[in-house]
């Protein structure tokens, strides 16, 4: 059954990343196929210029803004040097901008809590909205859910777990339970020893996704399932003791949902980031792409394990954050992004990183800090700022011993 061609347009709010190049790839095949007709209304970067001028130019996008004020003049002779004609902005005010424009579905994967003003932004004007960010659900999902309540805006999950349940779930009901699998990441069978000694680029060796730096630690301390697992929550209304985890080193089914009856149902496919992004930006329809397919008899075996909470106490903590409630998930984020730049600029060490983060979260406990969710963005902020200067901190501590 074919499905007809759509017109949509997009923006993408973090175009030069891992998850924003893959946008880029969905789209140009959706174009050259002829099955959509996509109009690119705004593309954002951190600091690498040159890329974001290339995925400008590759998408026809009408404005282009990059994360770094101080690169402003930069962006504009780039764009004038390739001949762009396009809007050009640079800083936080631009982002958000860029947000605010008027595109009918945006892609949210700028990486960390820096994504939560552009992102509202989007979802303050009712669009569809692709989260591939995990860290605007943990910091502040109630008052991010609240917003799209008010507006009508659509949340689209884009991470593979989230939007393999996302899939399962149509015209379901009677959940149970949701499973999300993990690799397991670069570590699964290393033991502490070796692990302790982990260098950044040993951490960044993902052994099955392509990802940015921040994101690949996360995978190797598990710290990124503990996100998923408080933004699964969030995304489909579960509490904590109903959303399991187990470790699937194949990385071909990303997801399980289980429901009242016993029945299960999973989403499989080759680990390729274009297969959910593809689904968020074509749905309730699908795309055709040219992803390698699954041969089953080639895999021959699928296994599973549960994770190893010590060697991986990272998900451990994030259980807690989010039995916690209140403000301990913008806690534990803020402590986490902290402590991972600490470990890839060779400050700490692998094993340092959670232990950072559980030290942040100890302390917030002690004061009350987190005995209420934010009842404001503002609070949000405050809370992400007393997060990581405790966390900074606890990095020095540690880098001093």
């Amino acid at each position: 059954m074919t499905a007809q061609r759509f017109a949509r347009s997009v923006s993408i709010l973090g175009a030069t990343g891992s998850i924003g190049a893959s946008t880029a790839a969905v789209i140009a095949e959706a174009r050259a196929t002829g099955q959509a007709d996509i109009v690119v209304e705004a593309v954002t970067g951190g600091s690498n210029v040159g890329a974001l001028v290339d995925q400008a130019a590759a998408l026809g996008a009408r404005f282009a803004a990059i994360a770094d004020p101080a690169l402003a003049g930069d962006l504009k002779d780039a764009c004038a040097a390739r001949g762009l004609s396009i809007e050009t902005g640079a800083g936080p005010a631009a982002l958000i901008e860029a947000g605010a424009r008027p595109a009918e579905w945006v892609m949210s994967a700028i990486v960390g809590a820096a994504a939560l003003d552009p992102t509202l932004a989007a979802v303050r004007r009712g669009v569809a909205v692709a989260l591939a960010n995990k860290e605007c659900l943990v910091c502040a999902g109630d008052l991010v859910l609240a917003e799209a309540s008010k507006s009508g805006a659509r949340l689209l999950p884009v991470d593979s777990e989230h939007n393999a349940i996302f899939q399962c779930l149509q015209g379901q009901t009677r959940v149970e339970t949701l499973t999300l699998t993990a690799s397991g990441g670069p570590f699964r069978t290393w033991s502490l020893d070796r692990m302790a000694a982990a260098t950044p680029d040993q951490a960044c060796a993902h052994p099955k996704w392509s990802m940015g730096r921040k994101i690949s630690v996360d995978s190797a301390t598990l710290m990124n399932k503990g996100l998923e697992l408080i933004e699964a929550g969030r995304l489909f209304g579960l509490p904590e003791h109903r959303i399991d985890v187990v470790v699937h080193p194949q990385s071909i089914i990303h997801s399980l949902v289980t429901f009242e009856d016993g029945s299960v149902l999973a989403q499989l496919s080759e680990p390729d980031m274009r297969v959910p992004i593809a689904y968020a930006l074509a749905w309730p329809d699908r795309l055709g792409l040219s992803t390698r397919r699954l041969d089953l008899a080639a895999l021959a075996q699928l296994t599973f394990e549960r994770p190893d909470m010590e060697r991986f106490p990272a998900l451990a903590l994030a259980r807690e954050a989010f039995r916690m409630g209140g403000a301990a998930p913008a806690v534990l984020n803020a402590a986490n992004e902290v402590a991972v730049d600490a470990f890839l600029n060779r400050q700490i060490s692998f094993l340092d990183v959670a232990g950072v983060v559980s030290e942040a979260l100890e302390r917030a406990g002690g004061l009350d800090l987190i005995s209420k969710s934010p009842s404001s963005f503002d609070e949000v902020a405050a809370i992400d700022a007393w997060g990581r200067a405790e966390a900074r901190r606890a990095a020095d501590r540690r880098r001093a011993a």
